[in-house]
C-alpha cells in the first residue's frame, strides 16, 4: 500500500511502514510541514496514498470525507504514552490492513481496537 504520514511521525515510524513493504512518504520529505489540512488532504487524493495522522481533525468526515480517498487513519494515543506505544499501535494497524484494505474509510486506531467509518454511513 501507499502512506503518508503526517508529520507527527518520524523516521523510526517511517521505517516500521519501509520494513512492513509499504510504499510511505512523508510529510517531511516532501517538504510540506505546515501545510493546512485541507491542501495535505488534497495530495493524499492526488497522490492517491493514504494519510496517517495523529491530527483528530481527520477523523470529521463531513470536513474530509474518506470517500474516493486512499483512506484515512487516526491513530489515538492514550493520554502521556510515549514512542514505545505509539509503534506498537503502528505495527497494529499495519496488521489490520492487510486483512481489510482502508481505501474509500476512515480508520481510527486505538489500543485493543480498529473503529472503521466505511464510506457513504451516515
Amino acid at each position: 500500500m501507499k502512506f503518508k504520514l503526517d508529520e507527527n511521525f518520524g523516521t523510526r515510524t517511517q521505517k516500521i511502514f519501509i520494513d512492513s513493504g509499504h510504499d510511505v512518504q512523508t510529510v517531511y520529505q516532501q517538504g510540506l510541514r505546515g501545510v493546512s489540512d485541507e491542501q495535505l488532504y488534497g495530495i493524499c487524493q492526488l497522490e492517491q496514498r493514504c494519510l496517517v495522522t495523529l491530527d483528530l481533525d481527520f477523523a470529521n468526515v463531513l470536513r474530509f470525507s474518506p470517500d474516493g480517498s486512499a483512506g484515512i487513519v487516526v491513530i489515538r494515543l492514550p493520554e502521556n504514552q510515549r514512542l514505545p506505544v505509539l509503534e506498537n499501535l503502528v505495527r497494529y494497524f499495519l496488521r489490520v490492513v492487510e486483512q481489510m484494505p482502508a481505501a474509500g474509510q476512515l480508520w481510527i486506531v486505538e489500543v485493543g481496537r480498529v473503529r472503521v467509518h466505511q464510506s457513504g454511513e451516515e
